[in-house]
């Protein structure tokens, strides 16, 4: 056995593997319960927070959500029919729709992001530098350090 394989399969890994998995599934269901208290789908509100941040279109939109971009054209059109999104043409190139969130969007998306205190709370309870080794660690782990 290779001491790559060893480390992968070692009981602490093992253990750090189980405890993200229950740290993503706590997530998902805190997240999905607020969304639903807006009447919206989990997704309906990933879409929203993410346009909440920077108005984009539908293609980077399903880029950064890893989907296809015809589901979330069909996710903007219920957030549009809602009045929570509305599409604009790009500021850069007026051929292309942004979808962007409307005042009442926004309002929404900050009461989705504010109502989720699973994550929150915990992490409030390590210092300024445990928050940032973990943050980078965190980065490291998916590539984006």
């Amino acid at each position: 056995m290779t001491a790559t394989r060893s480390r992968r399969t070692d009981p602490l890994t093992l253990e750090v593997v189980e405890l993200i998995g229950a740290v993503v599934a706590r997530y998902h269901q805190e997240y999905e319960e607020a969304a639903a208290r807006h009447r919206l789908t989990g997704a309906q509100a990933r879409v929203l927070g993410l346009l909440s941040l920077d108005p984009l279109p539908m293609r980077q939109i399903a880029q950064r959500l890893k989907c296809e971009p015809s589901n979330i054209t069909g996710i903007v059109d219920r957030l549009e029919t809602r009045g929570l999104v509305e599409r604009r043409p790009s500021p850069g190139d007026r051929r292309v729709k942004v979808a962007a969130p409307t005042e009442e969007g926004v309002r929404v998306a900050r009461s989705l992001r504010d109502s989720l205190d699973f994550a929150r709370e915990p992490l409030a309870g390590l210092s300024h530098e445990e928050r940032l080794v973990f943050r980078d660690m965190l980065r490291r782990m998916t590539g984006t350090a």
